[in-house]
């Protein structure tokens, strides 16, 4: 159904006197609702007792600063932003089975097949509520309804192809299985079924009907067709030869439907009247389905993109070379260890500027609980700190983490300890501020914590530096935590056979090259300041030098 108006709003309608049929309220169909007793509750959770019920109650974790994971997920979700996914990755969870139900779907996921399926879904869901927005801002009644016709045929075709494709798909993860299984249930339903066959229905019969329009003494006259010629095709034949530039074609593509004017709503408004029939079904089925959308689905559609969001964004770094792993995780076993890791915030930095990627290894065994990195300034230390706590943290809520194979430590707390600025509004020193920091951690961390500490005590005497890092080294091995400390302190390296000394590494023939690559070895004391003093001219003898000059 189509119009193309001209002249004033001043109208009347030829019509052969019906009326709209009052039997046709009879047809109002009961809307789909979610199917009792199916087993899929959620693609994110597998039981409702361990889902996030309430978004508003999730923070941002404190330690998202000091490890670059604030930058992390913002990249994640830039995209999907509609979604508000920030709260799934702010909630971590607390169960092995809960975190392999996830790791499951990742895996299937990263099949191309499974990935296209649901991203074309979700596109066809994208393309519904496009129309369904575009109706909440018009006022005419019958685009309004048209619109929300159109939007119940994409969800129904677009169920209906999703459904068959995840019959067709190998799929081994639990959520998966349990959401085909769902769908091919909803989509076999009498209510589901009428449902698509009533949009077909209409959709068919307006596409059938056919009017003409009269521009006569300034008004507007809306009547059957009878059979009158559609001479465009010898309009646009006659003058094509005085066509120019026909290679370029443009498409107009956004809502054409808010464009409409009231003139054109008062010709559909007759045109209704012409075909009564037709259009009161269209207003029963618009008012009984209201409520069509199934709201396992709806959440479905949400919550998948809590993969879709992550995988996209670790796309990136495989097309660069790096590698992704499915992380084994374990709530007894401290025994952690990571090949060829990196930091993601700073990995992708470097993408970008198409700049190479440093990857490291790091392994616990036995009694061995902390690590202890020293080494000289800008050389990866506090990149391996932030990577550690990275992957532990996305491991936590099912993600795969950089690397070629990682054992994680399933944690209940993760704490940080990174520099801070004095603060002038607590009243404390900076040093002061340091301990009561670091008191309140170990008062709140338990033996499946985990802590990372990075150059702590740097404003105080070297003496009292060693004594205090040693104080809290001790009351970390009595807890028995996995931790992570950058220092510059060689001391605190060998405290305990449940430290692990790392080094940061230089280039041997040039030591004011970093290669940021870290080694398990003891401590060596050298800060290679001189190096760095000899590169920049910085030296006594170079200024000097410089002086005289």
């Amino acid at each position: 159904m189509s119009s193309r108006p001209q002249g004033s709003a001043n109208s009347e309608v030829e019509r052969p006197n019906p009326s709209v049929l009052s039997s046709t309220e009879e047809k109002a169909a009961t809307s789909p609702k979610t199917i009792v007793g199916s087993t899929f509750y959620s693609i994110l959770y597998e039981r409702f007792e361990t889902a996030l019920t309430d978004e508003s109650a999730v923070q941002t974790p404190s330690f998202f600063g000091d490890l670059n994971l604030d930058k992390i997920i913002e990249a994640i979700t830039a995209r999907w932003k509609d979604y508000h996914l920030t709260a799934f990755y702010h909630a971590r969870l607390t169960e092995l089975d809960a975190i392999s139900y996830r790791q499951e779907v990742m895996t299937d996921l990263e099949s191309k097949p499974a990935i296209e399926a649901i991203t074309s879904f979700t596109e066809e869901m994208r393309n519904m509520r496009v129309r369904l927005d575009q109706g909440k801002r018009l006022y005419y009644k019958w685009t309004i309804q048209r619109l929300f016709l159109e939007a119940v045929d994409i969800y129904c075709k677009a169920v209906i192809r999703l459904s068959q494709t995840l019959n067709d798909l190998n799929l081994t993860s639990r959520g998966l299985r349990a959401f085909a299984e769902y769908l091919a249930k909803y989509a076999a339903t009498a209510t589901f079924r009428a449902l698509t066959a009533e949009a077909d229905r209409l959709k068919s019969d307006l596409s059938k009907i056919h009017y003409c329009i009269l521009l006569r003494n300034g008004g507007v006259t809306v009547r059957r067709c009878e059979e009158e010629g559609d001479y465009s095709d010898a309009v646009e034949a006659t003058f094509a030869k005085f066509s120019q530039n026909t290679g370029n074609r443009h498409r107009l593509d956004g809502p054409l439907w808010e464009g409409m004017n009231h003139i054109e709503a008062m010709i559909q408004d007759r045109v209704a009247l012409l075909e009564p029939v037709t259009f009161g079904a269209l207003d029963i089925f618009s008012t009984a389905n209201v409520n069509y959308l199934d709201q396992t689905i709806a959440r479905f559609d949400r919550e998948i993109h809590f993969y879709v969001a992550y995988l996209t964004y670790v796309e990136t770094f495989r097309s660069a070379g790096l590698a992704f792993c499915r992380p084994a995780l374990s709530d007894t076993d401290k025994h952690v260890d990571g090949h060829e890791i990196f930091d993601l915030a700073l990995a992708g930095k470097l993408i970008a500027e198409k700049a190479p990627v440093v990857t490291n290894d790091f392994f616990l065994s036995g009694a061995e609980r902390v690590f202890v990195v020293s080494g000289p300034n800008q050389g990866g230390k506090t990149t391996f700190a932030r990577t550690f706590g990275q992957m532990h943290y996305l491991a936590a809520l099912g993600c795969p983490v950089p690397g070629t194979h990682a054992k994680l430590f399933l944690f209940d707390h993760l704490f940080t300890h990174f520099e801070r600025q004095e603060d002038i509004t607590n009243l404390r020193g900076k040093l002061q501020d340091d301990l009561f920091r670091i008191r309140q951690i170990l008062d709140e961390a338990t033996t499946n914590s985990i802590l990372i500490m990075n150059e702590i005590f740097s404003s105080t005497a070297l003496k009292d530096a060693v004594y205090l890092s040693k104080k809290i080294i001790g009351r970390i091995a009595e807890l028995d935590l996995v931790a992570v400390c950058v220092t510059f302190l060689d001391e605190v390296a060998t405290f305990s056979e449940k430290t692990v000394s790392v080094v940061s590494t230089v280039n041997p023939d040039n030591p004011a090259v970093r290669t940021y690559k870290l080694e398990r070895k003891p401590a060596d004391g050298l800060a290679y300041a001189l190096a760095i003093a000899q590169k920049y001219r910085v030296t006594y003898e170079a200024v000097k030098e410089r002086i005289k000059t």
